[in-house]
């Protein structure tokens, strides 16, 4: 059954005939019936659990049972029965208002038939169809995905061996639907938060280009969040993902006793659409349209998306610009930023806000920032790059909202000759190194390495087993590490990641114990060398975010990470008998700095020591993650 909520289709634009006006509608993509298994009120009958979808405001719901379609046959059975009984003139009065109820309850809210299938190794995915998908087109799905025809009635979250998720993604959208990763950041999810093996499986999980969006349960949250972490600022993550919340519901309302219960719509999504019709969700879901999802609020406390990155504050991606004043260099600053976000990873630069929960001031005149941004980066930014900006509207306070992609023709330069980047939360002026990074990462040079002894699979010996040889000079490799892997240099020996394991489309990933594509912190600084030179000590550098190896850093001129990194190498030297060693990765010390923790780390190849400093948990993948503190 489907039906438009009536209240949404009318609009001036609709009433002439044209585009209909985007309104935003609540959605919950992820609702069980009584037809699952572990359903907590299997009392409840299917007319119930629709009177409580309008009740809780919600204008589009998918019926998403384990495994199984029953829920919507019982549903559709239903209907048909007393349609067809009105139609013979057979109705009685309680099966006439039970019709009427279903027919104007249906008229408000658009319901989509699916299933949260369950994958191999237990991951959970939701299928979302069109409203006109028949049960039988629906089980035939199932059955293709190795769902066992004696279990199709069940519900049950286990169905024994089924089909990889790379699979499954790949059948559910050639079948015409929408695929969703199911609370991606949490048990059964794709994003394998606390599972033992990760790496190049959860890249291949949460990338595949199958994949329309992951359901999160930290939609809103500031900080760690999982729609931050897959914001496309990743090297090893590229592709932003669309987010979105849903409540899982296994049940009419919250259980008070246990609040972790949701009910129906008590964690649902916004979404702005033209129409509530299945072909705008999936229009948006696979757009690159991400303003226009947003965790559903009390109409008493609407979602500021502004709140979210105020509280979360300047980061590699986004920066924040109060003034707009020429003097005292604020309308520099702004250009700065945007030449950074090119070279680095992109970002969105906030005119007209500062960060934290003060008082917004706003712009008064927006449309003439807006065109002296404009005409400021066609003239002085070299070579150009397209902006999108736009304007929102926070606190009654005007804000200029500057998107500045990955620039494709590095490096950019303000003024011919400043070549910026993006570090942590600042901007810094390019050293002569990164800009050399730069350029070979835009002519496409694959990394050149150390003289190096290839780490060993795991599978056939540990890492105390790896060969050293001695590094040769050479110029470091730039590049993304998704494609190189990795490679170090330290103590007069090096090491490199073995080769990622190719993910064959169709078949399980390989599971490896040490995943080579995170067998080094994704985020920190490496000391790879240091001499002295009229009684001052040079260090060459390794910043883990990128690859790039600098040289000639000093402690007082260094940036705010490469300096803590060589404080703590000079006054707190790591002594390897102190070091909580687990298996060929350890933990040194963890420090609070710029408001999140930070962790120094080490890695045992043979009889060298590998350091890295200033690590954070959004770099600690794989073998790392186990040192991970909850705050």
């Amino acid at each position: 059954m489907s039906r438009k909520k009536k209240s949404n289709t009318s609009s001036p634009q609709a009433a002439q005939g044209g585009k209909p006006q985007r309104k935003w509608y609540k959605a919950d993509l992820h609702l069980h019936t009584p037809a699952s298994r572990d359903y907590e009120e299997p009392g409840v009958t299917y007319l119930e659990w629709l009177r409580k979808v309008v009740d809780q405001g919600l204008d589009i719901v998918a019926v998403t049972d384990h495994n199984t379609v029953a829920g919507v046959g019982a549903i559709r059975r239903e209907l048909d029965w007393l349609t067809q009984l009105e139609l013979q003139g057979r109705l009685n009065p309680d099966e006439q208002q039970r019709l009427n109820e279903w027919r104007e309850l249906g008229n408000q809210v658009v319901v989509f038939p699916g299933f949260e299938f369950t994958a191999t190794f237990g991951f959970h995915i939701l299928a979302i169809f069109p409203p006109e998908t028949s049960v039988r087109q629906l089980e035939h799905i199932l059955l293709s995905m190795k769902v066992p025809a004696a279990k199709l009635d069940e519900g049950s979250t286990e169905t024994g061996a089924t089909t990889d998720v790379l699979s499954a993604y790949r059948m559910i959208r050639e079948a015409g639907g929408l695929v969703i990763a199911a609370h991606a950041n949490s048990t059964h999810g794709v994003a394998m938060r606390n599972f033992p093996f990760g790496g190049q499986t959860k890249i291949a999980y949460t990338q595949d280009p199958n994949l329309d969006a992951m359901e999160v349960t930290d939609l809103d949250r500031s900080g760690r969040s999982t729609a931050r972490f897959f914001n496309g600022s990743k090297a090893e993550y590229p592709r932003r993902m669309h987010c979105l919340q849903g409540s899982d519901a296994h049940r009419l309302t919250m259980d008070l006793k246990n609040p972790k219960r949701l009910g129906i719509g008590d964690r649902a999504t916004e979404l702005l659409l033209d129409e509530p019709t299945y072909d705008a969700l999936v229009s948006v879901l696979r757009s690159k349209q991400f303003d226009r999802v947003r965790p559903a609020r009390p109409a008493d406390k609407p979602f500021d998306p502004l709140d979210v990155v105020r509280d979360e504050g300047p980061t590699l991606v986004q920066s924040f610009h109060e003034s707009v004043a020429v003097r005292g260099g604020k309308f520099d600053a702004i250009l700065a930023d945007i030449c950074a976000f090119a070279n680095t990873a992109g970002g969105v630069a906030y005119v007209g806000a500062k960060p934290g929960k003060g008082k917004l001031r706003g712009l008064t005149t927006p449309s003439t920032v807006e065109q002296d941004i404009r005409k400021a980066i066609s003239d002085r930014l070299t070579p150009q790059i397209e902006l999108k900006i736009d304007l929102i509207q926070s606190q009654a306070a005007k804000v200029l909202r500057v998107h500045v992609p990955k620039g494709i023709d590095m490096p950019y330069a303000l003024d011919d000759h400043k070549f910026y980047v993006r570090d942590e939360a600042e901007t810094s002026l390019a050293v002569r190194d990164e800009i050399v990074a730069l350029v070979r990462e835009a002519l496409g040079f694959e990394a050149e390495s150390d003289e190096v002894a290839a780490a060993p699979p795991a599978a056939e010996k540990s890492a105390e087993a790896v060969e050293s040889k001695p590094a040769e000079k050479s110029e470091e490799k730039s590049g993304r590490r998704g494609r190189r892997g990795g490679s170090g240099r330290n103590n007069g020996k090096a090491a490199q990641a073995p080769a990622a394991p190719a993910v064959v489309e169709g078949a399980a990933p390989t599971l490896p114990a040490n995943d080579a594509t995170f067998y080094l912190p994704q985020i920190g600084v490496e000391i790879v060398d240091g001499e002295e030179r009229n009684g001052q000590r040079f260090y060459t550098i390794r910043d883990m975010r990128n690859g790039h190896v600098i040289k000639n850093v000093t402690r007082k001129g260094a940036r705010k990470l490469w300096s803590y990194a060589i404080q703590q190498y000079e006054d707190n030297p790591v002594d390897p008998a102190k070091i909580q060693w687990r298996n060929h990765t350890g933990f040194i010390r963890v420090e609070r700095r710029a408001g999140k923790p930070r962790y120094d780390l080490a890695l045992r190849e043979g009889e060298n020591v590998r350091v890295f400093y200033g690590v954070t948990d959004d770099g600690m993948e794989g073998e790392w993650s186990q040192f991970v503190q909850e705050e």
